[in-house]
């Protein structure tokens, strides 16, 4: 059993909130999670068709069913009208823990949950396995071959083949859930828009260029990406600037929340093929933010991941302020250490204030404390 960081917070707001809904992409560990931290809820999950049709159609006696007992409510997504029963529920009964929900969608979910649940309850996000969770397992594999498998809990905790599990992970899960959200009339469409989003992690996001090559307008791209975005596939980071409205006008970077899951929609099926890939330096760009956003989905941070670009083309992978204190981080996948990698951030780093650390995230084994930054390995970090 894979002991996962977020535990430690999902419990303090179970001790604090009435309701504690864990949001996060389908086999991010979820259901494992919130049944081993409240063995003694009663559980039920919707995804069962006889549970929803029995919430759906008669919310009142579907939680009567419980008695006094606290309960977990798996996929909580599939009859979003029960939140408004659960609020009446917890009006009545106030106590903490009485209600953890688990959901796989943030799009429409979170808009039901911010009207019925507003003051009732707290939110986790659950990212696949992060780097410090999975541990020692690092220390058993090369950097490619943790890129390519990725990190959803199922591909470490079962002899299963990454190429395979992670296909059907698109078939059964990805398509299916933009199929229920949009009514797609084409999903070979929207199968070539996935793969064409996976060979653009890790780059600023043009959407005209994106819905261009997928043969779709740049509204449908958009809307696919929200869609993507909202169920925890992507994430955007938006680019740093003092002046807000600056940052409001620039153009994103686009990241796939698993590094596996893009490795496989470009169609690198074996391990052997990521060496020498054009992207390999763009996927382990990927790699290394999404254990940034992991960790602050894991303490329920509320700092600013960004990236930097200005009009001269200078670049820095992250800025990460954390109220005013900036870490600024560079990300090379290369195994070698080369010393024009930290210039620039060195360069612009009295740009974000007087309390900066500067750091180097890179593909070696070797970590390094240098007079203007830190060298780290990633596996490290």
């Amino acid at each position: 059993m894979i002991l996962r960081e977020i535990r430690l917070k999902l419990s303090e707001f179970a001790q604090n909130y009435p309701v504690v809904t864990v949001v996060g992409p389908r086999q991010s560990g979820k259901t494992t999670l919130t049944r081993m931290e409240f063995p003694h809820h009663a559980y039920v999950n919707l995804e069962s068709l006889a549970d929803r049709e029995f919430a759906a159609t008669d919310p009142v006696a579907f939680l009567r069913q419980f008695g006094d007992s606290s309960v977990v409510i798996d996929e909580i997504q599939r009859v979003p009208h029960l939140l408004s029963q659960i609020q009446v529920s917890v009006d009545r009964d106030p106590r903490c823990g009485h209600f953890i929900l688990t959901g796989s969608q943030n799009f429409s979910m979170m808009k039901a949950v911010s009207q019925s649940l507003a003051g009732r309850t707290a939110i986790c996000t659950l990212l696949p396995l992060s780097m410090s969770e999975l541990g020692g397992n690092l220390k058993k594999q090369t950097v490619d071959e943790v890129m390519w498998r990725g990190f959803y809990p199922k591909l470490h905790v079962k002899p299963v083949n990454p190429a395979d599990e992670l296909s059907f992970y698109v078939s059964t899960y990805l398509e299916r859930d933009v199929r229920e959200l949009e009514n797609l009339r084409n999903l070979r469409t929207f199968s070539i828009f996935l793969r064409l989003a996976a060979g653009r992690t890790g780059q600023v996001l043009n959407v005209s260029s994106l819905a261009a090559d997928a043969g779709i307008s740049p509204k449908v791209a958009t809307d696919w990406l929200s869609l993507l975005e909202a169920s925890y596939v992507v994430s955007l980071l938006e680019p740093w600037h003092a002046n807000l409205n600056k940052r409001l006008v620039k153009a994103p970077k686009l990241y796939f929340n698993d590094v596996g899951l893009a490795c496989n929609l470009i169609g690198i099926s074996e391990l052997r093929q990521l060496a020498a890939h054009p992207l390999r330096g763009a996927l382990f760009e990927t790699m290394v933010v999404d254990e940034f956003l992991k960790r602050r989905a894991n303490v329920a941070g509320h700092w600013n991941i960004n990236y930097y670009r200005d009009s001269n083309r200078n670049e820095i992978d992250l800025v990460i302020d954390h109220a005013g204190v900036v870490d600024l981080c560079e990300v090379k996948s290369g195994e070698t250490f080369s010393s024009d990698w930290a210039n620039t951030m060195v360069r612009l780093s009295s740009q974000f204030g007087s309390d900066v650390s500067r750091t180097v995230i890179y593909g070696g084994d070797e970590s390094q404390s240098r007079s203007e930054f830190e060298l780290k390995s990633w596996r490290e970090f």
